[in-house]
């Protein structure tokens, strides 16, 4: 590896791993659990990942997505139960991995993928919102303008710094600049330790103590499902758009049995789940990180905050981390699909502001599942429409149809709608050189018209059909001569 290549990663995963500590704490947080539990699993995953994932660049960590699936269990059953349900979490990704799913994330339209990056771009600078809270209340007076002048600062830092140098990271540069101005002038606000102290040991290995048994599985595997699958598709869609910021390719099925051989230790000792963070990413990309040394040095520092360095680590205030993450919020929104909203068709602006919203208000799973459904939907009733015939007397009296698009369940009526059994003549020959079968309607649909004809006392002749049709046919013992 290059010298400047190694300098960038450790800088750029030196950077990442201040934004991943306030983060992972959050998060522990809403799921009602040690912060320590959200740094040993960012430790853990970040590295793991980093070293055995399929993309180079992109952070995984103990992610929000992950926290909101898991609440409910915590609260009705318990941290060694959440433990059992990463546990099997982890088992489910790796099935994933080994089994070579990954590639089902292609078929996630790109109206979708910008949706996503959209909801989760709002989400990001949502959550920032509750640091200008001091508990219940909103800040006010001298303690928000304070914030806000900090926020500032840094968002100042971090846009003005790379017209005057690229040699430190300027988010870095940004957050150690405004933690020491903070500390000189002894200004009165939020730190990282009034979220909460990080100091902590060693995490242990230990098995959850839970029950093994049938009834502990019935409580595990429900939520363990839907955390796999959250954190694969998260995971899924931001190697998607790392993959386009730095114009290479991953390795989707490597990147998913890592995920889960990640949540697996992590699970292991004593940590939270955890899948791709695309916040951390972009910081780390937008850093210089594109190698495996950024996501090892930003997970292998937070693990050296936790036993040694949290006196310093507390002391980061919070408006800095405010601020690198309102920038991440602004530089993650794909401010191109406003501009496109009224030049796309009106069915793929729908999906980008449907996928926009509902993840916002819902969660990224819900919100995927609609757009691919709306596209799908879309894409159904578009090839259904261009279905037609052209069609023509022969010299012997008989009447030619020659179809052309695709035959399945959307396309059906129309498909029938173009033939007129009662008018044709005796004779009738259907060309399908043009037509494809799809699926088991498209075969009901040519028994359905032989039937008409034979019923009107006529004969319809198929020709030039396609040898995955005959097969079709021939698999249902629908006759096609």
């Amino acid at each position: 590896m290059k010298s400047k290549h190694l300098r960038a990663d450790v800088l750029a995963g030196l950077t990442t791993s201040f934004a991943l500590v306030p983060e992972c704490i959050a998060f522990a947080l809403v799921a009602h659990l040690n912060p320590l539990m959200g740094l040993y699993g960012a430790f853990i995953i970040c590295t793991l990942t980093a070293l055995f994932g399929g993309r180079p660049g992109m952070v995984s960590g103990a992610a929000g997505s992950m926290a909101v699936v898991i609440v409910a269990l915590v609260v009705q059953h318990g941290v060694q139960y959440l433990l059992a349900t990463v546990l099997l979490g982890g088992l489910i990704m790796v099935a994933f991995g080994l089994l070579r799913l990954g590639k089902l994330v292609r078929m996630v339209p790109h109206p979708v993928m910008l949706g996503f990056v959209n909801g989760l771009a709002i989400i990001i600078a949502l959550a920032q919102l509750e640091h200008f809270r001091d508990g219940e209340a909103w800040l006010s007076g001298t303690p928000l303008y304070l914030m806000l002048g900090l926020v500032a600062l840094t968002m100042a830092i971090v846009y003005l710094l790379p017209r005057l140098t690229r040699a430190v990271p300027p988010a870095l540069a940004a957050i150690l600049g405004v933690g020491l101005a903070v500390w000189l002038l002894g200004l009165p606000t939020h730190t990282l330790g009034d979220m909460a102290h990080i100091a902590g040991g060693l995490p242990v290995p230990a098995l959850p103590d839970v029950p093994w048994s049938l009834e502990t599985l019935a409580i595990v595997a429900p939520y363990a499902v839907l955390m796999a699958l959250v954190g694969l598709l998260e995971t899924l869609l931001t190697l998607n758009l790392t993959d386009e910021i730095t114009e290479s390719r991953g390795y989707p099925d490597r990147e998913c049995a890592a995920l889960g051989a990640a949540n697996l230790v992590s699970g292991l000792f004593g940590g939270m789940g955890g899948c791709a963070m695309i916040g951390q990413t972009m910081i780390n990309l937008s850093s210089g990180g594109r190698g495996r040394l950024s996501g090892v040095v930003a997970g292998a520092m937070i693990l050296l905050f936790v036993l040694f360095l949290s006196p310093l680590i507390e002391r980061i205030p919070l408006a800095a981390l405010v601020g690198v993450m309102f920038v991440v919020a602004q530089q993650t929104f794909a401010w191109a699909s406003l501009r496109v909203l009224d030049k796309v068709p009106l069915n793929d602006a729908l999906v980008i502001v449907a996928v926009t919203i509902v993840t916002v208000f819902t969660d990224l799973a819900t919100a995927v599942l609609c757009g691919i459904v709306i596209a799908a939907l879309n894409f159904a009733w578009q090839q259904a429409r261009e279905l037609y015939a052209d069609t023509h007397r022969e010299a012997d009296g008989s009447k030619l149809y020659r179809l052309h698009g695709t035959l399945f369940f959307a396309s059906t009526t129309p498909f029938l709608n173009q033939f007129d059994p009662a008018g044709d003549p005796p004779q009738v020959t259907l060309d399908c050189r043009h037509l494809s079968f799809v699926d088991y309607s498209a075969i009901a649909a040519l028994k359905t018209l032989r039937e008409r004809y034979a019923k009107a006392g006529k004969h319809l002749r198929v020709l030039h059909l396609s040898e995955r049709c005959r097969q079709l046919l021939k698999r249902a013992g629908v006759q096609h001569e």
